[in-house]
């Protein structure tokens, strides 16, 4: 046997095998987030076997991922699920964390007291609450004092009034001045002044740099001031009743029963451009952009974009759903959580219109023919979804959605083309809402029809019809749905012929 090398040899051996550069090695960690506002803790999960950890993480992940981009790594997937030491089996609770902290700020919102499965209700919190929720001490619970009661103006006085008038307000402008004076009115004698500001004025605060609204009974007069937002006051005195901040407020549209309203700014650009506020509690229930996500098709242009108008929130009327056509979709938001009914909008393919009932939870909506399908009207019942009647229309150009004030009838105006599509003509559907099944009668109309409108509280309708949209001579006829004979051959109970009428209330 030979003699092992010596070390001298095996240098020699390696010559040319090592660099001289010197090793500077540089560990390659994650970035460091020196605050935790990108993370949530979400709890009241399934306690799944060590068997379904894999499974449950994969549908939770699947679930959060959906609200923003996760902040994964080589060794992290955005979600952290602990398991019991001994079993293996999950704890109820999992920690998330996303990239940025208003997408953080979304997940909770979406996800409490989302219906994960129907025993499992999920609770979510940012980690930062979480944490201070663990080091608060164990104490004797005291009980804190009741706030001092203050009584709010009765915002119901104008109704008492001995003289029964009525209020209008007016805004006018001289030079530089505005000038917002609510009046009294009984018809008979010249009007007088309820209020004008004059408090403000004394005190150099601002009464109305704005338009003002009315609420829907005339309970708040809304004062809108663009730098600030919206001031609503109430009462015999106009008493200021709350300061809600939305600064560069056009718009203000009360609920029908005055507990919400919402404010927009008409800014295309901010994510917050819509607001809806409690009036009770002062609070901003959730702000909305413009327009729905996805609500342009990708080829639109921004010239294009920018001659369609958003679409409008329109509220139930009983105050529990305030809802928002999108693409494809109505998005329906329960206001007791303010959000989505169900967790889910409503699908609604080719949808171009849609109205809530006056009297009722009912939906009614139209879409336009889509390839082989025909146009529809459709009736849906909140919060089941259920469809209550469908109306299929045929040859549609446009349709317009009219409801009886008091949600007894639904009539809607049937714009229609031939086949060659170089002539219209109209017709209208009624529904019946109250009847069983909910039937639907046909009129035809051979004219053109420019109006139509319901009665107040009553069976009749109106419209204004002419031979072609441009004629100077038009009919107006009343018809009545208590006394229809035959589906299509409903009984005129008067015709009067104006040259000058165009418009039905």
């Amino acid at each position: 046997m030979s003699d092992p090398p010596t070390l001298e040899e095996e240098s020699a051996a390696l010559d040319g095998y090592f660099s001289d550069t010197p090793l500077n090695p540089q560990p390659n960690y994650p970035v460091l987030r020196e605050t935790f506002e990108t993370a949530v803790l979400i709890a009241n999960l399934p306690k799944a076997p060590a068997s379904k950890v894999e499974k449950l993480t994969t549908v939770v992940k699947r679930l959060v991922s959906k609200i923003g981009a996760l902040a994964t790594t080589d060794l992290f997937s955005g979600v952290q699920m602990p398991t019991d030491s001994t079993t293996g089996a999950t704890r109820g609770f999992a920690f998330i964390e996303y990239t940025t902290a208003a997408d953080a700020k979304q997940a909770v919102d979406s996800l409490n007291n989302f219906a994960f499965d129907k025993n499992h209700n999920l609770k979510a919190l940012p980690y930062l609450r979480a944490i201070e929720l663990a080091n608060l001490e164990e104490t004797e619970f005291k009980e804190p004092e009741p706030a001092p009661f203050i009584e709010k103006p009765d915002t119901t006085t104008w109704l008492q009034d001995p003289s029964q008038r009525d209020a209008f307000v007016i805004r006018n402008a001289s030079g530089q001045t505005h000038e917002t004076v609510v009046y009294w009115s009984d018809g008979k004698h010249e009007p007088a002044v309820d209020y004008d500001g004059r408090r403000e004025k004394e005190s150099g605060q601002p009464w109305c740099s704005f338009y003002v609204q009315w609420s829907s009974s005339g309970a708040y007069l809304a004062t809108m001031i663009p730098s600030k937002g919206v001031v609503l006051w109430g009462g015999a005195n106009y008493e200021k009743l709350g300061k809600f901040r939305a600064p560069g407020v056009e718009v203000v549209n009360f609920s029908p029963n005055e507990k919400f309203f919402l404010t927009s700014n008409n800014n295309r650009n901010d994510p917050e451009a819509v607001k809806i506020f409690s009036i009770e509690t002062g609070k901003l229930l959730r702000a909305f952009p413009l327009f729905p996500k996805n609500f342009f098709p990708d080829d639109m242009t921004t010239q294009e974009k920018s001659q369609i108008p958003p679409p409008l929130f329109q509220w139930s009327y009983d105050d529990k759903y305030v809802a928002r056509m999108g693409k494809d979709l109505i998005s329906i938001y329960d206001m007791s959580t303010m959000k989505l009914l169900d967790s889910r909008s409503l699908v609604a393919d080719n949808i171009r219109e849609f109205q809530f009932s006056p009297n009722a939870n009912i939906l009614a909506y139209w879409a336009p023919e889509l390839k082989n399908s025909p146009a529809h009207v459709d009736l849906i019942e909140l919060p089941s979804r259920k469809k209550l009647r469908q109306k299929n229309l045929f040859n549609v150009t446009k349709c317009s959605m009219v409801w009886q004030n008091e949600g007894t009838y639904l009539g809607v105006k049937v714009t229609r083309h031939t086949k060659s599509k170089k002539t219209l003509f109209n017709n209208l559907e009624l529904f019946r809402i109250e009847d069983q099944g909910i039937p639907v009668e046909m009129l035809d109309i051979k004219d053109a029809v420019m109006a139509f409108a319901w009665e107040p509280n009553g069976s009749r309708f109106a419209m204004i019809h002419a031979e072609n949209p441009t004629s100077t001579k038009v009919d107006v006829s009343f018809y009545d749905m208590k006394k229809v004979t035959t589906v299509t051959k409903n009984k005129k109970t008067e015709t009067n012929i104006s040259n000058e009428v165009n418009l039905v209330e």
